[in-house]
């Protein structure tokens, strides 16, 4: 069971108990000392993708964590945008014209990243009438919809850096779940 498994488990369980025979409270200390040692955004990036929807508790579950998460990512992309010079300075364009494309591109990166399926097979890469589904040529994953190229290139780019942040962070907390387990 990976690490991701281990965390959905610990968030679903209705009983934390941590003796010699349960464990669910490790996956999540391991996903808080990653956070410590890394970006600090791949536990809510976990949670927001593959917990929250699953959360036995009402007063767990809704949209809290992704509301914080979209106000984290966008200042993200805000920064992003800026350091990598896509508006650039002096231009036509004038700064509320890049706010609005810094954020266009923050709500659609973290959209499609959280839920990038293919419209046309919803995700299973085949059609109903078992055939590889044509417009993700049964991969599952759906294209970047946009208005246009530059707007795509964005916000493909930022769905990369949410699943290289997400792949970090459970690379570390799996690292820091077996650095535990030997210890005790």
């Amino acid at each position: 069971m990976g690490f991701a498994e281990k965390y959905i488990a610990s968030i679903n369980s209705s009983n934390l108990k941590d003796d010699e025979r349960h464990h669910l409270t490790e996956a999540l200390a391991a996903a808080a000392l990653a956070d410590r040692s890394g970006a600090g955004l791949g536990a809510l990036l976990s949670r927001v993708k593959y917990a929250d929807g699953a959360a036995r508790q009402l007063f767990e579950s809704g949209s809290a964590n992704l509301a914080q998460l979209l106000r984290i990512w966008t200042a993200a992309v805000v920064e992003k945008g800026r350091s990598r010079g896509w508006v650039k300075a002096n231009t036509a364009w004038d700064q509320q014209a890049a706010q609005a494309l810094y954020r266009r591109v923050a709500h659609a990166s973290l959209a499609h990243w959280l839920d990038g399926k293919c419209v046309a097979c919803h995700g299973t890469g085949i059609t109903s009438n078992r055939q590889f589904c044509v417009p993700c040529k049964g991969g599952g994953k759906g294209e970047v919809q946009c208005a246009g190229g530059f707007e795509r290139e964005r916000i493909e780019d930022m769905v990369s850096e949410l699943e290289a942040l997400v792949c970090s962070h459970n690379a570390r907390a799996a690292a820091k779940l077996v650095s535990t387990k030997s210890v005790g």
